[in-house]
C-alpha cells in the first residue's frame, strides 16, 4: 500500500516564493535610495581636513582648517584630502554593506 502525501507536500509554493523575492528586491531599492540620500563625513589628521560625501559617493563639501595649508608643504594638504576622502568611501562602503546584509540575511549576493 502507497502512503498518499498532501497535495505540494515537499515542494515550494513557487507563488510564494516570487512573491517573497519580489518584496526583497523592493526592500532593497527603498534601502539603496536611503543610503544614496546619507550623508557621511570622514577626516583626517585630527579634523584638519573633513570630507562629506553621500551614498552615491560624490563629494559634498571638503573643509580645510586654516592651520592645515602651508605653502611650503603642499603636499601634505594634498595627503591629507586624500586621507579625508578615503576614510570617508570607507564609511559609504561599510555602512551600504551592513545595511544591505541586514535585508538579504548575509546571503552574499554579487554588487551588493
Amino acid at each position: 500500500m502507497k502512503a498518499r502525501m498532501p497535495q505540494g507536500y515537499g515542494r515550494p509554493d513557487m507563488n510564494a516564493l516570487m512573491r517573497q523575492a519580489q518584496k526583497m528586491q523592493d526592500d532593497m531599492k527603498a534601502k539603496q535610495a536611503e543610503l544614496e540620500a546619507t550623508e557621511y563625513t570622514g577626516s583626517a589628521s585630527g579634523e584638519m581636513v573633513t570630507v562629506t560625501m553621500n551614498g552615491k559617493h560624490e563629494v559634498l563639501s571638503v573643509k580645510i582648517k586654516p592651520e592645515a595649508v602651508d605653502p611650503d608643504d603642499i603636499e601634505m594638504l594634498e595627503d591629507l584630502v586624500a586621507a579625508a576622502v578615503n576614510a570617508t568611501v570607507a564609511k559609504v562602503d561599510q555602512d551600504a554593506s551592513e545595511q544591505m546584509g541586514k535585508l538579504t540575511g548575509g546571503m552574499g549576493i554579487p554588487g551588493l
